[in-house]
């Protein structure tokens, strides 16, 4: 029979939970029994209990962190030393290590998740997610070899502890971050690995297609990395069909594919959060490949799809919590809000684009986490560098290339921030700038795996050579570009080569080539569209007609580059007025206070 002091902590505890679950939860009455309870120094498991209690509620509920803090840091102290307490024991340990994070301070998280990694190898739910965790934040912090051993030791752990599903889940994890960190040698063995065991799979058929669909997102990433864009078509297909059948109205819920064991109840993604993952990466594909009216139409449904999600708080991934599920949500609308304003400024469309780029700047000020922010700043600045350049406001383009080459830690982008720059050299004819800078981006300088960006790297020797009247070896570096964009579609870096070449033929009198060149220029440039090819090639074939002494074709070419340029002149008198062109001159600290942008239907496209 339990003492009157056991009973009145015990009362205590019921109705906390009582006040709790009412509706509305009454959460002060709650937390005033809960704290009550230590007045009556019950044993030290309900002592530790209630510490971690009181931390996740006040967490959940109030903005009382410091309070909450040192409650979870009681809750950790107390249960290190109960043997069998392993809920209440490594959850502190979770949730106290997440807090911290959080807070900008990974350096506390560690030691925790590590000491308690050490303690829970006996439980298997604990010791695969307490490695997941430290891995993740390792990783957040850009530790990328120590994040990949942790999961290296989590695909040993997990299949020494026969839990095939969580093996493979730390196996394509571990390429996920080979990957970012551009360790391409070293992924190739393990997704070829990944594919087999998932390939093989024999258990549950859910969780088969969950794996497949990760599986699918890592080698569609690994092509469109390198610029593969012909290459990656079967596999993209193959994942849109997959995540069909994931999203179909009779597929079970998240946990119904995790299975009953708790050793196995991860996710990589929730089906909502996958569905726009591979939204997100057709948009890449359709940016890259040149399809720019299909990215933008993919970009729109991804985005509704989002805020869908997050008006209905389905952003909320099993093993990740709200937080995360924002975290995703935010990152996952900043990349195709990203890729949105690109594909809009090779369409022309410089008041949309500077709209995009506005959306961007915005997401930048609300970032979920400081780490958020600083990944996608220097994007941005890119982004402006483009459209400072498409505006012939060349100071400000190469201030901002300068500056996203000084903040990025990414090598792809660090290089296709100086391709452009290198571009804004030439249009400003500084050779000794120009000289120093291509040697950093020449093709051979670039890594092996990175197809696109080399091709880049040959169009932009190509066009130096022009400017410099070397037409020989101007024409033999774009024929490189042709050769390596036609093998992977890369029709944009096609249709600029082919309207160079034209140019270039042009120059030293050779008509029937130049018209060889500009004629599938200007098809493919209607066909993504370019409109900056298009004019381009416009004023090509007009001076090609004159030449020929076509008049009625001369005419009808001097008519469509009117028309395009007057298009372009047009939008770039209304940018230049929107509020938000000031963002080409913000190099520094968080982005400039904007007023609210209007909407994208206020804005018409002028192409």
């Amino acid at each position: 029979m339990a003492s009157t002091q056991d009973a009145w902590y015990i009362s205590l505890l019921g109705l906390a939970e009582h006040f709790r679950t009412s509706n509305p939860p009454d959460i002060k009455s709650c937390i005033q029994c809960l704290q009550a309870v230590f007045n009556f120094k019950p044993p030290q498991r309900v002592e530790a209990r209630t510490h971690l209690q009181l931390g996740n509620i006040l967490l959940t509920h109030t903005k009382n962190i410091d309070l909450a803090r040192t409650h979870l840091e009681q809750s950790w102290f107390l249960s290190q030393s109960i043997n069998g307490f392993d809920d209440v024991k490594f959850e502190a340990a979770s949730v106290l290590a997440e807090l911290f994070e959080q807070q900008g301070q990974p350096t506390h998280s560690k030691p925790i998740l590590r000491k308690a990694i050490e303690l829970s190898q006996h439980s298997i739910y604990w010791h695969c997610r307490l490695i997941f965790q430290l891995a993740q934040i390792h990783a957040t912090e850009r530790e990328y070899e120590v994040a990949s051993s942790l999961l290296a030791v989590g695909v040993d752990y997990a299949q020494i502890s026969n839990v095939a599903y969580t093996r493979v889940l730390f196996l394509l994890s571990r390429v996920m971050l080979l990957l970012i960190d551009k360790k391409i040698q070293e992924v190739l063995p393990l997704l070829n690995q990944a594919g087999h065991l998932v390939e093989s799979w024999t258990g549950s058929p859910h969780q088969k297609e969950y794996l497949k669909v990760f599986f699918l997102v890592l080698q569609v990433c690994h092509y469109l990395m390198a610029g593969q864009v012909k290459s990656v078509k079967p596999c993209l297909k193959q994942l849109q069909q997959s995540i069909q059948t994931i999203m179909a109205p009779t597929w079970p819920d998240d946990d119904a594919v995790c299975g009953s064991a708790s050793s196995e109840s991860f996710v990589w993604m929730s089906r909502q959060q996958l569905y726009v993952l591979v939204y997100l990466v057709t948009v890449m594909h359709s940016a890259q490949a040149g399809y720019m009216d299909k990215a933008h139409k993919y970009t729109e449904k991804a985005l509704a799809q989002i805020d869908k999600l997050t008006s209905s708080g389905c952003e909320e991934g099993k093993s990740g919590g709200a937080r995360s599920g924002a975290v995703l949500a935010w990152r996952l609308r900043m990349a195709l809000v990203e890729h949105s304003a690109l594909c809009r400024l090779v369409t022309g469309g410089k008041a949309n684009a500077l709209h995009e780029i506005a959306r961007a700047a915005h997401l930048l000020a609300v970032a979920p986490t400081p780490g958020s922010a600083a990944a996608h700043t220097p994007q941005l600045h890119c982004l402006l560098g483009l459209y400072a350049m498409s505006m012939n406001c060349m100071e400000a383009a190469e201030s901002q290339f300068h500056t996203a080459i000084q903040m990025s830690q990414e090598r792809d982008l660090w290089m296709f921030a100086k391709l452009n720059l290198a571009i804004v050299y030439l249009r400003g004819r500084r050779d000794n700038d120009l000289a120093q800078l291509m040697e950093q981006v020449r093709p051979e300088a670039l890594p092996a795996y990175a197809h696109g960006l080399r091709a880049a790297s040959y169009y932009v020797l190509g066009l130096q050579a022009f400017f410099q009247a070397r037409y020989n070896e101007a024409k033999r570096y774009l024929r490189e570009t042709l050769k390596m964009a036609n093998a992977e579609d890369l029709n944009r870096l096609t249709s600029c080569s082919l309207v160079l070449l034209g140019h270039i033929f042009l120059s030293i009198n050779n008509s029937r080539e130049s018209m060889n060149m500009v004629t599938p220029a200007m098809q493919l440039a209607s066909k993504i569209p370019d409109v900056h090819v298009q004019l381009w090639a416009s004023a090509i074939l007009k001076d090609l007609y004159r030449l020929a002494g076509d008049t009625e074709r001369e005419n009808e070419a001097y008519q469509m580059h009117c028309n395009y340029s007057q298009a372009l002149l047009k939008d770039h008198f209304q940018a230049t007025q929107l509020p938000q062109h000031v963002l080409v001159q913000w190099t520094s600290g968080p982005p400039p206070a904007l007023p609210p942008a209007l909407p994208p239907a206020s804005l018409p496209n002028t192409t």
